[in-house]
């Protein structure tokens, strides 16, 4: 793989942007509802699968599903687990 090509496959991508059941871990929280992504208990390091691609996504978190909205979700920086 190039380093042009390994640099665009490690580029973090918003949680809008991952596909169904894809487990991804959030790399950062960014923008204006950092603080109400925390207190909805997004923090880095953190894995999650998204397994609903609706008006609001749902996501597997421990264990628990949580829905957030599209504007949330763009906030929400992620990387593939591998």
């Amino acid at each position: 793989m190039s380093p042009t090509a390994q640099l665009a496959a490690e580029k973090p991508l918003t949680l809008n942007q991952v596909g169904l059941n894809c487990d991804v871990r959030i790399s950062r929280l960014t923008g204006p509802a950092c603080e109400r992504l925390r207190d909805l208990g997004f923090c880095e390091q953190m894995q999650l699968r998204k397994i609903s691609n609706g008006r609001n996504l749902l996501c597997s978190v421990c264990g628990a599903k949580m829905a957030i909205s599209r504007e949330l979700a763009e906030q929400v920086l992620v990387s593939p687990v591998r």
